[in-house]
């Protein structure tokens, strides 16, 4: 396996508006000409504009030109348009002789081509439908819109038009969160410039970016890699670094996972783990746990293997590691510890025994291990830089000290904390899940998947991401890697799931049984979710 920093190279780019103005900038400094870019801008929203709107000719074409270079992409938009045949009319924000640079220019191009200019204001009159262009802000929009846009954008909202194309960015959505600011045009479709940014591709930001387009505008890869980004875009394509499967292969060449976890009255959850781990390819499963679960956890599936802990009918954990258990830690080659596991003082004392043990191996740590976790900080102290934790909201707010409130107000910030508190890979889970790790790019998945939301996901999760970590065995240079491949194929489980149960009613061990089919289609398919 490469390192995190190798896998996240060959991930799609989500730059911040910060770095995308970087890119703009070493662009221009190499010697590439702003009004050129833009034009590449222009033409390519043109494109876009023409695939959803095929017959172009005699349509009444409205846009809508802000102050900033998005302005200037509206401009330069409507010259092709009007070459086209459309019927177009570009409304400024502020008087076209205050523009400058790039967009002055293609100002003066559009107007001498033949494009009407009208001053924008603030009342939007009724008129027959027409397709409508937002170049309002883009990605250049820094805080909240202020007066008079949000009345603007929510005329805009309310117009009916026949198809409304937002450029690079809808005007008032968020570039990095996704979220209204505090309003955001509603479009049908999105044309986003030399790469998306992360808020284009959160679930949530659907609703204002309609079918979101990436096209390039001719950013030289050595400007990028000069500014590299500080997200990346976790979808199926992620799944092409698994290994292929090896010739004469045998099951100990697939690794060996080890949950710990499933008290009796939780047994489900450690069932899940391991059916999950068995689905997602490791070729030996064992589960430790009270003696008075065994059978619960196996629950029918007796590829299972399970090591009884305590006497019979024992419904605790002991209080030191059993010597065999000491003889399963050595021999398994990844720990998924927490699930089911209980958050009483038997459960603590032997979590921190099973993570304190010099030479373990990586550990995914996740449900009641995490809320066993918070706040203690000799505990936390265990966990190494090659360990997964894979926190819900709930979970993160219990390490954090705050409220799950918080976590879902700024998730970014969340995974920042996280990550600061700990050495490992953090996967904060939920629609648009995030991976990462200190001095790593935050892996952003665009997943929101109803079948997902079932008692026994994470457990699925866990199962799964442990299986990986079984198989490769990464060094700390790697985990992240793993965590963000474990969170696309338990997502594109979740669409299989969809698929058989469109309006939900799945299990959770129906989205571990999904595995299998969810990584072969990854492997026939390179498709992006953008």
């Amino acid at each position: 396996m490469k390192t995190d920093a190798d896998f996240a190279a060959s991930l799609p780019p989500l730059p911040l508006p910060r770095e995308m103005r970087l890119w703009d900038a070493g662009a221009v400094a190499l010697g590439l000409p702003e009004v050129l870019l833009m034009e590449n801008a222009g033409r390519a929203a043109f494109d876009v504009l023409r695939q959803h709107v095929p017959d172009i000719a005699g349509e009444r074409v409205w846009l809508f030109m802000g102050g900033g270079n998005n302005g200037g992409d509206a401009a330069c938009l409507a010259r092709h348009l009007l070459d086209a045949g459309a019927r177009v009319l570009v409304s400024h924000i502020k008087p076209l002789g205050e523009y400058r640079g790039a967009a002055a220019r293609h100002i003066r191009l559009a107007k001498a081509a033949g494009v009407p200019f009208a001053p924008l204001r603030r009342r939007i009159p009724d008129c027959a439908p027409a397709i409508l262009v937002d170049g309002l802000t883009g990605a250049g929009l820094s805080g909240g819109l202020r007066p008079p846009l949000p009345e603007l954008v929510e005329k805009i909202n309310g117009f009916p038009a026949r198809f409304v194309l937002a450029l690079d960015i809808p005007s008032g959505l968020n570039g990095v969160t996704g979220l209204p600011s505090p309003v955001a045009v509603k479009a049908d479709a999105t044309a986003t410039f030399a790469a998306a940014k992360p808020g284009l591709i959160l679930p949530w930001a659907r609703a204002f970016t309609g079918r979101l387009h990436i096209r390039e505008i001719g950013i030289p890869a050595c400007v990028r890699s000069q500014a590299p980004c500080s997200a990346r875009l976790l979808d199926a394509r992620c799944l092409a670094h698994l290994p292929e499967l090896p010739e004469n292969a045998y099951k100990n060449r697939f690794g060996h996972v080890l949950v710990i976890g499933g008290v009796p009255q939780y047994s489900g959850a450690a069932h899940l783990a391991a059916r999950a781990a068995l689905r997602a390819g490791a070729g030996l499963v064992s589960v430790a746990a009270p003696a008075e679960a065994e059978g619960l956890i196996k629950n029918g599936l007796p590829e299972i293997m399970s090591l009884p802990l305590g006497e019979p009918g024992s419904r605790t954990w002991p209080g030191a590691l059993p010597e065999k258990l000491l003889e399963l830690l050595n021999r398994c080659d990844a720990l998924v510890i927490g699930p089911g596991l209980g958050r009483g003082h038997d459960a603590r004392a032997f979590l921190s025994a099973a993570l304190s043990l010099p030479g373990r191996p990586p550990a995914v740590v996740d449900a009641d291990a995490l809320m066993l976790l918070a706040g203690q900080a000799q505990l936390l102290r265990h966990i190494a830089g090659d360990d997964i934790i894979t926190p819900h909201p709930g979970e993160a707010a219990a390490l954090l000290g705050t409220t799950a409130q918080a976590v879902q107000a700024d998730r970014f910030a969340a995974l920042g904390a996280l990550c600061r508190l700990l050495p490992c890979a953090v996967i904060l889970k939920g629609a648009g899940s995030l991976a990462g790790k200190t001095d790593r790019p935050v892996f952003i998945s665009p997943y929101d998947i109803p079948q997902l939301a079932a008692g026994g996901s994470g457990d699925v999760l866990a199962g799964c991401l442990g299986a990986l970590l079984a198989c490769g065995r990464p060094p700390a240079s790697a985990s992240l890697s793993f965590a963000g491949m474990g969170v696309a194929l338990h997502a594109l489980a979740g669409l299989e799931c969809a698929a058989s149960c469109p309006k939900r009613g799945n299990t959770a061990g129906e989205i571990a049984d999904a595995i299998p089919r969810a990584r072969a289609k990854a492997a026939r398919t390179d498709d992006s979710t953008a």
